[in-house]
């Protein structure tokens, strides 16, 4: 890495080879993230009332 020059011109080589993604494919991928985050925590939500539950009648804690 002696030349700057030399790395700048590989960076800009291996950037074009990149195959980025349309302004569509970006905004539909971030809505998936979106719902799957929110049916995630909809699921671990619904797990954690039920484990809860289910200390509480085995333990018999909490009112």
């Amino acid at each position: 890495m002696a030349n700057p020059a030399k790395f700048v011109r590989e960076v800009r080589q291996e950037v074009s080879k990149v195959s980025w993604p349309t302004r569509k494919e970006t905004l539909i991928s971030t809505a998936m993230v979106l719902v799957l985050t929110f049916i995630a925590a909809i699921f671990f939500l619904l797990v954690d009332n039920i484990i809860r539950w289910g200390v509480e009648l085995i333990l018999g804690l909490g009112g």
